[in-house]
């Protein structure tokens, strides 16, 4: 792509590491990097990339990169994460209190790990003094894009996402979660409340008679389940069976009235606001979009 300057004009990419050679998989990975954190004494922006399995465990594995990445903020520099990497910046404490996006399969472990931060889970990019974050796969290139035109110009930025074919109006991953709930909260009496409601989505589910059926006082178990599950149970019954809905959508075997009345909603227009507000598209957009004609 020519704009009348070379990259290196606007950048100096580098790759940064804790020591000079980086061992993947047993070795049979290496990689070479340009510098060690050690030789950087200061830089513009540092891209925190994703880690891979599990992410507790990588975050741990990379905790010599803690101590680097605050003092290079405190010094002025940018940070901004790709997908999981918002795990490692979490760990630094640089998040508390900032909006953080991720990969929404891991928004839940996140939210449970770092509390402290404010978890904005439809995002596919958030910014807040100089910390940057993006959500899961192929929002890394939004991310790019989002950082290639503050840095750059508007103009460099539509001709690279016309080069490389990329779609500039992404800005939600909400259509693309696949609603399973939290069940990793060691919380049994909420696990199976859980279960109960994604095995009973398609009645009028009362929260009063689901406390009594439970042998637990409401205030209780409404209490309980918010703490482990990180959404009330009314959201929980409603993003249950918008999951529900949305697998149904794509089967195509049924029109989306049927499915709205199949999940015990008569009024079109709340099913409609409802299907829109958890992922971003109403009911026939995500058809249009996820059927094959």
């Amino acid at each position: 792509m020519q704009q009348g300057k070379n990259a290196d004009d606007f950048f100096k990419v580098q790759l940064v590491g804790f020591r000079k050679q980086i061992r993947l998989d047993g070795g049979s990975c290496i990689i070479e990097v340009d510098k060690t954190i050690a030789e950087v004494e200061y830089t513009d922006l540092i891209i925190v990339p994703a880690i891979w399995g599990d992410v507790m465990r990588g975050t741990q594995l990379n905790r010599h990169y803690f101590s680097w990445l605050i003092n290079q903020y405190k010094n002025g520099a940018e940070i901004a994460s790709y997908c999981v990497g918002a795990f490692i910046v979490a760990a630094t404490g640089l998040l508390n209190g900032k909006r953080c996006a991720t990969h929404w399969a891991y928004t839940n472990e996140l939210l449970a790990y770092y509390p402290e931060i404010k978890l904005v889970p439809e995002k596919i990019i958030t910014e807040q003094n100089g910390i940057y974050s993006s959500g899961g796969g192929t929002s890394y290139w939004n991310l790019l894009l989002y950082l290639l035109e503050k840095f750059t110009s508007r103009k460099v930025v539509i001709a690279a996402t016309k080069y490389f074919l990329l779609d500039l109006a992404r800005n939600s991953q909400s259509e693309f979660v696949m609603f399973k709930g939290q069940k990793e909260h060691g919380d049994k009496l909420v696990e199976k409340v859980q279960l109960y409601i994604e095995n009973n989505y398609q009645e009028k589910i009362n929260i009063e008679r689901l406390a009594t059926d439970f042998s637990v006082v409401r205030r209780t178990l409404e209490r309980r389940f918010s703490k482990a599950t990180k959404n009330t149970i009314a959201e929980y019954i409603q993003r249950t069976k918008i999951e529900v809905a949305k697998k149904e959508i794509e089967k195509d075997r049924k029109t989306i009235n049927e499915i709205m009345y199949e999940l015990d909603y008569a009024d079109k227009k709340a099913f409609k606001d409802l299907f829109l507000k958890i992922t971003g598209l109403t009911p026939i957009e995500y058809k249009r979009k996820y059927v094959r004609n």
